[in-house]
């Protein structure tokens, strides 16, 4: 609650901020300020965001941008409708819910093409072969109404469950979810690395559903689904073309960077805090999984039809609404960048 009630107060010093700095005019040399929120920035799903600081790529395009944490993308993306960020680091599918309300938000950068997530089983529950023995139990999500809920409820859908017959828990990730599994206040969840590496190592789980590449994604949820993105409101977008050119230009650097470097020489770039003690498990999990992000930023052709189908089959949101995929990604920026 801390952070949501000190971003609301600093909103107007942000807007005064980009504001005063774009009026400097030709002459100006201070940077342009920006403020993203990225659901969890220790994640390796959302990697390129610390990457892209790591490497100075903001700094070369002139960006003052500010990363902020919110482990649960569902409170990142209330904080851009609140106007407190300029952007979140976080699921597109949030582009395709949000429409559903009313609200047009849009992918600006599309880091990935696979969500990164896994279903984890707790080894406290052998008897949990498929998603369908979960009936009556209680699964992890980061936070209610986020991606990894939509997931959830998705699998569960596909399954032959009913949402009502499993119970969503926002654990969040890390050490939080470790200790739900561990405590049995859950007895399954989606997370991602590192968080699944620690948990198969100390034996406390399982992967019972594997979304960490495109293969994997396809078999369980039907078809590409571009997950880790820069998302925006399309009417900031559309007044701030030459920022959001900028940051375009900064992380296609950076998929650039993860396409054409080992994992251990991206590992060597983030804080290394985010390997929560254990580099060599990090670098293992984003060897293994960094052919999920994309190498251009482009949205993948087939992937905003996949996240619809799917938001489709389980959420009252989504179900039976007319939703104009165009404006939920935009592919100017990313194509334009240097």
């Amino acid at each position: 609650m801390a952070t949501r009630y000190h971003l609301a107060h600093a909103a107007p010093l942000f807007a005064l901020s980009l504001t005063g700095l774009l009026s400097l005019g030709h002459g100006a040399t201070a940077a342009e300020k920006v403020t993203l929120m990225v659901g969890g920035y220790e994640k390796q799903i959302y990697l390129p965001a610390k990457l892209t600081e790591s490497l100075g790529y903001f700094k070369d395009e002139g960006l003052d941008v500010e990363l902020l944490n919110e482990p649960a993308g569902v409170d990142a993306e209330n904080e851009l409708l609140a106007g407190a960020v300029q952007g979140v680091v976080g699921f597109y599918d949030h582009c395709v819910d949000l429409q559903a309300k009313g609200k047009f938000v849009e992918s600006v950068v599309q880091f990935s093409q696979a969500p990164g997530e896994v279903e984890v089983v707790s080894s406290k529950h052998p008897e949990v072969k498929s998603f369908a023995d979960f009936k009556g139990m209680s699964l992890g999500v980061t936070g209610l109404g986020s991606s990894t809920n939509f997931l959830t409820q998705y699998l569960a859908v596909k399954s032959g469950l009913a949402v009502s017959d499993i119970t969503s828990v926002p654990v969040g990730a890390g050490a939080t979810f470790i200790a739900a599994m561990q405590q049995d206040k859950i007895q399954g969840g989606m997370t991602t690395e590192p968080t699944i590496s620690r948990l198969l190592k100390t034996g406390d789980a399982k992967v019972l559903v594997d979304m960490r590449t495109k293969e994997g994604t396809k078999e369980a949820l039907g078809g590409t689904y571009p997950a880790a993105s820069l998302y925006m409101e399309n009417a900031w977008v559309d007044a701030h073309k030459e920022e959001a050119q900028k940051l375009a230009n900064a992380f296609v650097k950076t998929l650039a960077f993860i396409n054409t470097h080992t994992a251990a020489e991206i590992a060597d770039k983030m804080p290394a805090d985010f390997y929560v003690g254990d580099k060599e498990a990090y670098v293992k999990a984003l060897d293994a999984g960094k052919a999920m992000f994309t190498a251009d930023g482009v949205m993948p052709e087939d992937g905003p039809k996949t996240v619809l189908d799917v938001l489709s089959k389980f959420s009252k949101n989504v179900k039976g609404k007319q939703i104009d995929l165009s404006k939920t990604y935009t592919t100017e920026f990313v194509k334009a960048a240097k």
